[in-house]
């Protein structure tokens, strides 16, 4: 079986497929001051299986474009709007971050909860951009280091991983000179990686290779979740998601 499949299986039953939460997902709504009357165009980037969506449907007056690349995730996504009466709210696409498939000013919002490293922090804020109406809102997260100074375990981990991790200063430059003006930003606390992230990731884990008959593949995939978490667990103080909220300026 395909790797990629089976990281597929050990997730899209999970409510989340990254760290988050969803009275953090209250809070970035809050801090970006929308108006939770006004009728509202929104994409949702890298949404799996809907849980920011969801909390977006619920709490706005909006339709929200859910855009993964993955269709078992969308499909677990359909289910859940159905089950939560909030099916007409949204609308699942499945399409690559590298070609999205929409107008230019379609947005009053796009939103991302850890999925924007897929094309890199500041490759997103410029491809992205344009799809916001003038004077939209971005709400990513994005990974973030958390404190100037870092043991050379983790630092070459993410650097090795992910060479966009920076701190959350440079990262608002990068908002500012990609055309955003700052609205809030906050770093997710350990909750929001342990139990709505990693706690039910490794209740899974048995399963996983249960299913596949504890295939070569299957315990690859096991022992490198395991690592990360175990490098979470070590280094916590020094790296989150932080939550980034911007609006569109009149800047090119």
């Amino acid at each position: 079986m395909h790797d990629l499949q089976l990281l597929v299986d050990l997730h899209k039953g999970a409510l989340r497929q990254g760290p988050g939460g969803d009275d953090e997902t209250s809070r970035a709504l809050s801090l970006a001051g929308i108006d939770r009357t006004q009728p509202l165009e929104i994409a949702d980037i890298g949404c799996g299986t809907g849980a920011s969506a969801l909390v977006l449907a619920r709490q706005l007056n909006a339709h929200i474009t859910a855009v993964d690349f993955l269709q078992d995730f969308l499909d677990e996504l359909t289910v859940r709007a159905e089950r939560a009466g909030l099916a007409d709210k949204i609308t699942g696409v499945c399409a690559s971050m590298e070609s999205l498939p929409f107008e230019r000013e379609q947005f009053d919002v796009i939103w991302s909860e850890g999925a924007i490293y897929n094309v890199g922090f500041t490759t997103g804020l410029k491809d992205w951009r344009p799809y916001l109406k003038p004077g939209g809102i971005l709400v990513v997260s994005e990974i973030t280091w958390t404190t100037d100074n870092r043991p050379l375990e983790i630092q070459q981990h993410w650097d090795s991983v992910y060479p966009e991790i920076a701190t959350a200063a440079v990262k608002q430059e990068q908002l500012a000179n990609s055309g955003y003006s700052m609205l809030g930003y906050f770093s997710l606390p350990q909750h929001c990686w342990l139990e709505n992230y990693y706690d039910p990731m490794r209740a899974q884990f048995a399963e996983l290779l249960s299913a596949n008959d504890g295939s070569d593949a299957a315990r690859a995939i096991v022992e490198a979740e395991r690592h990360e978490i175990a490098l979470y667990e070590r280094y916590s103080d020094y790296f989150s998601y932080g939550v980034y909220i911007g609006r569109k300026t009149d800047a090119n």
